[in-house]
């Protein structure tokens, strides 16, 4: 959230220019407004891992007393019946309004974005009996795979896998390829979480359902970011986490999508009380919710769901339309600091270099990194490393300015040059 170039002042002349540019872009921020809403973070001078783990708001900590103090510490169990038995659907249509093009009464907040993908999963797995493969991506991330995995065990399925380019991610032919009468579930990210890479959507739904299989979409590194429209687009159902471009802070519930159609009809396979089609009856026997009740499971995590409001009324006020905006404006700016400042150097660039088809992270490489990585972050420059050799620059639109972005590519710089001597 750097928003002064003093950390800068002392850079090499040939870094003027950036410099003059990104101070520009900052003054030029129809959204340069909302960086004052986060929270400071002492000895940070650039966050960009907001992709990762998103900043708080200044206000959490007085809203997280304020529920203490009086939702629960006055109120105390009323406050079920008051707020919290409908939180997790009201949350649920709220991201859905707000972030995802989605009617109400599709999307819940609930459980880890681990346990929805299997509920999902494992619905749309056994939905069509004669259908015996999913289809997912080879480097898709390890959640998505280990749960294909599980689920293809349990139930003695075929995990067939898609092996994209991995910059230009998943593609539609790649898809096309992977599809058949045989394909239950095809299981994919919006944007891959490596290169940044973002998927077509609406196209690939589209040929999924044209071989009569289910489409769900990981939606972790996009939601709050990208727009979308899951109703029009045909989505069967998706998951993602709150704790990233929600700002829901650590651990924060994920949600899950299921498109109106679907509900009464797929089956989650984790029957606890709460997805029971009378929650109170405690009766012999198990009947689900015909409605999004139905993907609950056990008690939600109501004290979890606190932080990611106040992200959503900010997001609200800018619209994830202008977010975006910005976040292809950020990350043309990443990579025009990298050609300048770290290409020289023999840093490589893992993402496309095509905006419109990347999403808020930009991905580079270098086989120092991993030493890097340890450097900057002891040095208060917080950037994302993954293996083998890879640092994301996560840039969160709405609490990244253009400076504390140059900030960031000029420490890496500095970090690989002292690494090398």
């Amino acid at each position: 959230m750097t928003d002064s170039p003093e950390t800068t002042t002392a850079a090499p002349t040939a870094d003027r220019t950036l410099l003059d540019l990104a101070q520009a872009l900052d003054a030029a921020d129809p959204l340069h407004s909302h960086l004052s809403a986060f929270a400071e973070a002492p000895g940070v001078g650039a966050y960009l891992d907001g992709n990762s783990l998103g900043r708080p708001l200044k206000d959490t900590p007085e809203k997280l007393a304020a529920f203490v103090r009086d939702d629960w510490g006055t109120r105390l169990i009323r406050s079920w019946d008051e707020q919290w038995m409908a939180l997790p659907m009201e949350l649920g249509d709220r991201i859905g309004r707000v972030t995802l093009g989605a009617a109400a009464g599709q999307a819940v907040v609930a459980d880890s974005t681990s346990v929805l993908i299997y509920k999902l999963m494992r619905a749309a797995a056994t939905a069509d009996p004669s259908r015996t493969e999913l289809v997912i991506e080879a480097g898709n991330f390890p959640t998505d795979r280990f749960m294909a995995e599980g689920v293809a065990a349990e139930t003695g399925m075929t995990v067939r896998w898609i092996e994209p380019d991995p910059v230009l991610g998943v593609q539609m032919a790649d898809v096309v390829a992977a599809i058949s009468a045989k394909t239950a579930l095809v299981s994919l990210s919006h944007v891959d979480y490596r290169s940044g890479a973002l998927a077509d959507m609406p196209a690939i739904t589209t040929a999924v359902h044209e071989v009569g299989a289910l489409m769900m979409w990981d939606l972790c590194h996009s939601a709050g970011v990208i727009p979308m429209q899951l109703d029009d687009w045909g989505v069967d159902m998706a998951v993602g986490c709150t704790y990233k471009y929600l700002n829901g802070g650590p651990g924060s519930p994920a949600f899950a999508y299921l498109r109106r159609e679907h509900q009464g009809v797929l089956r989650q396979p984790i029957q606890g009380w709460w997805s029971a089609a009378d929650i109170f009856a405690m009766g012999p026997q198990y009947e689900p919710a015909g409605d999004i009740r139905q993907l609950l499971s056990g008690t939600p995590p109501i004290t979890s769901m606190l932080a990611m409001q106040g992200m959503l009324d900010l997001i609200e006020q800018a619209s994830v339309e202008a977010i975006r905006e910005k976040s292809l404006s950020l990350t043309d700016f990443a990579v025009r600091a990298h050609d300048e400042v770290l290409a020289p150097l023999g840093v490589r660039l893992l993402s496309t270099r095509d905006a419109a088809q990347r999403g808020s992270h930009v991905t580079i490489g270098h086989p120092d990194f991993r030493a890097v990585t340890q450097r900057l972050w002891a040095d208060g420059i917080i950037p994302d490393f993954r293996f083998p050799d890879g640092i994301r620059l996560g840039l969160s639109p709405l609490s990244t300015s253009y400076v504390e972005t140059l900030t960031g590519v000029l420490a890496v710089r500095d970090a690989l040059e002292s690494h090398d001597r």
